[in-house]
């Protein structure tokens, strides 16, 4: 898959390839809306390997652009809709809802690019409105699957639990064996009851090489970034 990317503009990383990989795990199907999707990875990905319906969600207009370009090249049709999320017509009602969502803490030194400071820090997008809006735009028993901080795990779960929405599957994603968790994937499963499961861990590197794993991963994406 190509996937045109600005020089000066946030590009997708290992995170985005991992969430696909994830989320693949639960047979999307359905109407998908692809929630802050930037050059359109994620959704695009998702789309070539299943029958899902795409929905592109931006609120950057030059993302559009790229979106739209992506999509096109790689022949996978694409409702690509410029908006924000919190304004987003609640008529429409998804299967899936994917994201890779900005959570970087804002109180941090921040960066004065306008398209990577809206694409990393999470006071774009708090993560209460986040989930109140999610939560209005699934449809019943709908899956929302999204990566985040993984050391806002405790903050993540209260919130979720405040807006009704329960946790059903978990995996952390470790840099390698010897260090802390850095990213967590969360599935949740509008209207469920069931006990949360937790995947075995996914260590990127092993002996500053990638994992066997993490390999796997990549080949199955096959992606290829042409910077512009």
């Amino acid at each position: 898959m190509l996937i045109y990317q600005y020089k000066d503009g946030y590009c997708y990383n290992s995170d985005t390839i991992f969430l696909y990989d994830f989320a693949l795990g639960f047979k999307p199907k359905g109407l998908l809306l692809d929630i802050g999707s930037g050059t359109g990875i994620l959704g695009l990905l998702i789309a070539r390997d299943t029958k899902i319906k795409l929905h592109s969600l931006e609120i950057q207009e030059e993302y559009i652009f790229l979106s739209q370009k992506n999509a096109k090249i790689n022949d996978i049709e694409s409702k690509v809709i410029h908006n924000n999320l919190l304004f987003l017509d609640e008529n429409c009602k998804y299967d899936f809802i994917v994201s890779n969502p900005p959570f970087y803490h804002s109180d941090v030194i921040q960066s004065k690019n306008k398209r990577l400071n809206i694409a990393r820090y999470n006071h774009n997008l708090p993560l209460i409105d986040f989930f109140k809006k999610v939560n209005r735009l699934l449809k019943p028993r709908g899956y929302f699957i999204f990566c985040y901080d993984a050391k806002q795990i405790q903050y993540i779960m209260v919130l979720l639990y405040q807006n009704k929405m329960i946790v059903e599957t978990i995996q952390y994603v470790y840099p390698d064996s010897k260090k802390d968790a850095s990213l967590v994937m969360i599935q949740i499963r509008k209207g469920s009851k069931s006990s949360v499961k937790t995947l075995k861990p996914l260590f990127v590197f092993e002996q500053e090489k990638f994992s066997l794993e993490a390999q796997k991963i990549y080949k199955q994406a096959r992606t290829h970034s042409i910077k512009c």
